[in-house]
């Protein structure tokens, strides 16, 4: 069997056809869905990139896995995707990044070049075509064509509408993994890493007039400002984060991420007729999601941050052609639970440090036991250590720059590292702005994120004691 893992950076669960948008056409996202199983409530478990694909990518939870920021080196303790792959007998290999930062520990010394970037390649995973944060090859390409490219990579992304779609950024990277794969013979391995709809919002050539800013639907707008949470105040007033105070200026944003999402999925497109060609589509497991969501104007904020779900909720699907599954799984499920379901697809032991739940029970249909809501975290640390010299040990207080997240069927609840909480009463207003009066449903939904927490606490050896009678072998994954 061959394995196509895809990740499309930034992409919102509410964002493509199958999903049900009103506006948004992904046809190919779509007939992958349909061949397969569509997660419909879906959620990464961390942002930003740095720490929403260590979830994904070791199963693990962020309190347990601890990658907080861009730049956090990487637990290389920790199963992978990669590794699990190697275990199965395949050679997985790299196009486009995983944003893993190298551990200090094993770097070569102070003077690694490693060590100055969070730029780093998962462990266990052969290159094909590395993108690093500058994506310099991109660029180098670019000139050959005889473009005059700026320096910076968030220029040249801008200008992505003033050029055709073949030199396009998504483009580039499925042409290199499409120039691998013509030397590969059945039974490969590759994690195809797009950065697009990740902004700058700035859709490829025709992709970029395919919406009209007529068309989109405007955003949620932030409550009054009496009844938001500090943290959620002050990141309208940082620039970075604050949504376009304009109509015009939403419509537009909206619009080119949209624009980036059909592009996306055209690029989809040609890998999967390129498999059909090959003989190869009916022998290829897809999984299919992304490393967190985008605001996009919800509550005045864009880009991934604080707490609201349209930073976390995220498309899914999962395509094994050797399964026929139900179309659409509703459960709330998480990228957690993705390498354990990828693992017993293969056919090997999953580590015994992994937080995630295999979906199989679900993709089959299965009426089992599952959790009654997604957990998120979001680590906030990086704004005060990242401007001044690093010393250890840190202060307390950037322990409680932090919050974490139990989304529900009917109760949302955020509990802040500094005691205070927030409860949203869904029932009665899904858009995150209705706060809950009923302060039973709001403590059965902080008793419920305790309980998620005390559950997946570090469980490395809990379970094991030192004793004359050992039976049998510990199941420790080795890495």
């Amino acid at each position: 069997m061959n394995i196509l893992f895809v990740t499309l950076d930034q992409f919102r669960g509410d964002s493509y056809g199958a999903a049900g948008h009103h506006l948004v056409r992904t046809p190919v996202l779509d007939a992958i869905a349909a061949e397969g199983t569509r997660l419909a409530n879906h959620y990464s478990q961390a942002a930003p990139c740095s720490p929403g694909r260590a979830a994904l990518y070791t199963g693990t939870y962020q309190m347990n896995n601890r990658v907080v920021a861009n730049g956090t080196p990487h637990p290389e303790s920790f199963d992978n995707f990669a590794l699990a792959a190697r275990r199965a007998g395949y050679d997985p290999t790299l196009f486009g990044y995983t944003d893993q930062g190298i551990n200090p520990l094993v770097a070569q010394g102070s003077d690694d070049p490693r060590l100055d970037n969070y730029d780093g390649i998962l462990p266990g995973f052969s290159v094909g075509c590395f993108m690093p944060e500058s994506q310099a090859p991109w660029l180098q390409w670019l000139r050959g064509l005889g473009y005059d490219v700026p320096r910076g990579y968030g220029e040249a992304l801008s200008q992505e509408p003033l050029r055709p779609v073949e030199h396009s950024l998504s483009s580039f990277l499925t042409d290199r993994f499409l120039g691998w794969l013509d030397h590969q013979d059945s039974g490969w391995c590759a994690h195809v890493s797009y950065l697009r709809p990740h902004p700058p919002y700035a859709a490829a050539g025709e992709f970029s007039r395919t919406y009209s800013p007529d068309d989109v639907t405007l955003p949620i707008a932030p409550v009054e400002r009496e009844h938001r949470h500090p943290l959620h105040d002050l990141s309208l007033q940082v620039e970075a984060s604050a949504a376009p105070d304009s109509e015009e200026g939403l419509r537009n944003m909206r619009a080119q991420y949209y624009g980036m999402i059909s592009e996306v999925d055209y690029q989809l497109g040609r890998i999967v007729a390129t498999l059909r060609a090959r003989g190869e589509w009916d022998d290829t497991l897809v999984i299919i999601t992304s490393d967190h969501g985008e605001q996009l104007g919800d509550h005045g904020l864009k880009e991934k941050l604080a707490f609201f779900p349209q930073s976390y909720h995220i498309l899914g699907i999962w395509r094994d052609p050797r399964q026929r599954g139900v179309s659409t799984v509703e459960h709330f499920t998480e990228n957690v639970d993705l390498l354990p379901t990828f693992c017993e697809a293969l056919g090997i032991e999953i580590s015994s440090r992994v937080d995630g739940r295999s979906l199989r029970p679900l993709l089959e249909g299965r009426d089992v036991e599952w959790r009654t809501a997604a957990h998120y975290e979001w680590d906030w640390r990086y704004f005060f250590i990242g401007g001044r010299p690093q010393q250890w040990p840190t202060n307390r207080m950037l322990s409680r720059q932090n919050l974490a997240v139990s989304v529900g069927a009917d109760i949302a609840y955020v509990q802040f590292g500094d005691g205070s909480f927030q409860s949203f009463d869904l029932m009665a207003d899904p858009t995150w702005r209705t706060p809950c009066r009923d302060d039973a449903r709001t403590l059965r939904a902080a008793q419920e994120l305790l309980v998620w927490r005390q559950e997946h606490l570090n469980r490395e050896w809990t379970d094991l004691l030192l004793t004359p009678q050992r039976p049998g072998r510990w199941p420790v994954v080795a890495n």
